[in-house]
């Protein structure tokens, strides 16, 4: 029940300054009896059409049914699950949120693979679309989390041949784009590289290094196409449930401060 709850409190928020309670209604049923039986499609029928406006009127009925639903999901949303000191931003080219998610990537695949017996991670890379929002000074809540990391999105650890990782590098180079990254150290100039490390050293053509990121980077999104010429590790591990957990171990977040990005003109 806490999935359907979660998927009403994402739905709510995403029509937030629109009365489209008929659509929740309709995706909510659909939704929890789909979590009891499949739906046969010969049973499925449209019998009308609904206009969902800002002109629908509140529905006293609809509100006192999931009255209850919506006070147990504020207290699980608003639970406490960090503290910042700081603002969390998605700001620069080395943005406190970033790195800091980059990092629980890293260390959430890295744990993974010594738990399972896969060869060590040396890097993660994630997409800074992909965050959604930022985290104010202060208590972080659960909500939080869903808010910057509202999609599905795994963790996957990808395969690559040293020779290969100079896609990435290019492909920073070639966008400027200040895509979060976790031991690794990318630096260019006029749109050319002109450092490039992992962990500090030289790539190595010839060695396999493991880079983690998400499922989404892994299948060419945001155009990292050379994340194709990798073998794909499955993790099993969801983005958001990661760094929910992260948050949670660590209950003073130190947002990382150190340049990992340098696009010189």
């Amino acid at each position: 029940m806490l999935f359907v709850e979660l998927i009403l409190y994402l739905l709510q928020n995403l029509f937030q300054n629109m009365k489209s309670k008929i659509f929740l209604i309709v995706f909510s049923s659909l939704l929890l009896f789909s979590c009891r039986a499949k739906i046969g499609v010969a049973k499925v029928h449209t019998e009308s059409n609904h206009i969902i406006s800002s002109e629908l009127k509140d529905d006293p009925a609809f509100d006192a049914v999931i009255a209850p639903y919506k006070k147990k999901l504020a207290a699980t949303m608003n639970a406490v699950i960090s503290h910042t000191k700081v603002d969390l931003t998605k700001n620069g080219e080395n943005s406190n949120l970033g790195n800091l998610l980059a990092d629980y990537t890293f260390e959430g695949a890295a744990e993974w693979a010594k738990k399972n017996n896969k060869p060590a991670v040396d890097a993660a890379v994630i997409n800074i679309g992909g965050i959604r929002s930022t985290i104010g000074k202060g208590n972080i809540l659960l909500r939080h989390v869903f808010e910057v990391m509202p999609f599905e999105n795994e963790v996957v650890i990808m395969k690559l041949k040293g020779s290969d990782l100079q896609g990435l590098f290019d492909y920073y180079a070639k966008t400027q784009k200040n895509n979060p990254v976790s031991h690794l150290f990318i630096e260019t100039e006029a749109g050319k590289i002109t450092k490039e490390s992992i962990n500090g050293e030289k790539i190595d053509p010839s060695k396999d290094y493991y880079i983690a990121t998400s499922d989404y980077l892994a299948f060419g999104g945001d155009n990292m196409v050379f994340f194709k010429k990798g073998e794909m590790i499955s993790t099993g591990i969801k983005l958001r449930d990661l760094f929910v957990e992260k948050f949670k171990e660590n209950p003073e977040v130190s947002a990382p401060e150190d340049v990992r990005v340098s696009f010189k003109k």
